[in-house]
């Protein structure tokens, strides 16, 4: 049994996405419908931008499944671009304020952003998108739920007990959001907020949360830096085009507070507790205590920028003249935080995967069920 390990290829307007997942045991009953739902919710949210209303992602399974079970083998996806004109795309004359353009084209010695911007571009998150609905698959199997909504957007936020709020409705909320969010009250508001930049020519970016339940004590490790969940998730979130920040629990805010204000006391839980004898009266870490789960919910949140392809345009330099220009101006969106909040869902659930596999290895589910059983059954005893 490898590590799970995951990768992507293909540019915005080449032929496809291809996306590839090794390490993934063996028989798991895997639902493609439920890999193109999130596909299809990644396109959504208020506030995108033409190339959605062009694209109708649909993931194509080239290996790793037969009679819609894994084999254990590599996992390979295709996702067909229809806007496919990569070929026929003019060469942009100035690099993009906010972009890869500039940095890129300095690291080829190129003065062709399209040779950055294509492999750059957050078209790329829908290959990821995909596998993590595979991951999400395999950790339902132990009861772990990943749910994602958006608590911030243009700096106006949502009630902060939003997710509690809405409880076992969290699902069908969420679904009934324009924003993907849990807080009726501001899809008015936060609709506004995109019109009005709109006619700006602006852009708006916000915040979402990540929350994962069901999780066991003891995922990730304490004995090397790279291997502490923390750093792994916290990654995984900033690997995502435009996540400026990501903090976990209270967050920077426990930087603010005393020790007795930040730390969660540890108490014995009530009988019939899923992890054994012990458990936290409050959850201000978010789930992480030493770079391992704690038993408790997962709280993590990813700040992301606005959009940098504005259409009222930012100032730059053409590379031929030298001259000040306003940037370029391609197809973009107004925001995309919601469907930020569905690509944070899908790399959260590909980290918890591996280090669910690195905790529990085996090369069938059956395999890796057993290991599961029995780590519980130790916590009860300890």
């Amino acid at each position: 049994m490898s590590r799970l390990q995951w990768r992507t290829a293909g540019e915005s307007h080449g032929t496809g996405l291809i996306a590839l997942l090794e390490g993934f045991p063996a028989g798991v009953e895997l639902d493609p419908a439920r890999v193109d739902a999130e596909l299809e919710r990644r396109q959504g949210g208020y506030g995108r931008g033409g190339r959605m209303k062009i694209e109708r992602d649909h993931a194509q399974w080239i290996s790793g499944m037969r009679a819609g079970r894994t084999l254990g083998s590599p996992i390979a996806l295709l996702i067909e671009n229809k806007d496919a004109t990569i070929e026929r795309l003019p060469i942009p004359g100035n690099p993009r304020p906010g972009h890869a353009d500039l940095a890129g084209c300095q690291k080829l010695g190129v003065r062709d952003p399209r040779a950055v911007l294509e492999r750059a571009s957050a078209r790329e998150t829908a290959a990821r998108v995909a596998l993590g609905a595979i991951a999400r698959q395999l950790l339902q199997h132990f009861g772990v739920e990943i749910f994602a909504h958006v608590v911030e957007l243009g700096g106006s936020a949502a009630r902060a007990d939003a997710f509690d709020h809405a409880g076992e409705a969290r699902t069908d909320r969420r679904a009934q959001s324009e924003f993907y969010a849990l807080d009726p009250a501001l899809e008015g508001p936060w609709r506004e907020l995109v019109d009005r930049a709109r006619e700006a020519g602006d852009t708006l970016g916000g915040v979402f949360e990540v929350r994962a339940l069901g999780l066991p004590p003891g995922l990730g490790s304490y004995q090397q830096g790279p291997e502490r969940l923390t750093a792994r998730l916290g990654g995984a979130l900033l690997s995502i085009p435009a996540i400026k920040g990501v903090e976990f629990g209270l967050g920077f805010e426990s930087a603010r507070r005393p020790g007795s204000e930040v730390h969660d006391p540890i108490i014995l839980a009530i009988d019939g507790a899923p992890f054994g004898r012990f458990a936290r009266s409050s959850n201000r870490a978010g789930g992480l205590e030493g770079g391992m789960t704690t038993g408790e919910a997962l709280v993590v949140r990813a700040a992301m920028k606005p959009i940098s392809t504005l259409r009222l345009g930012v100032e730059t330099v053409d590379f031929a003249t030298g001259a000040t220009v306003r940037a370029t101006y391609q197809r973009s969106d107004v925001t995309s935080v919601p469907a930020a909040s569905v690509v944070g869902e899908a790399v959260v659930a590909l980290e918890l995967a591996a280090a669910f596999l690195e905790k529990f290895p085996g090369d069938s589910l059956e395999e890796l069920r057993r290991g599961y059983q029995a780590y519980v059954a130790d916590l009860a005893r300890l």
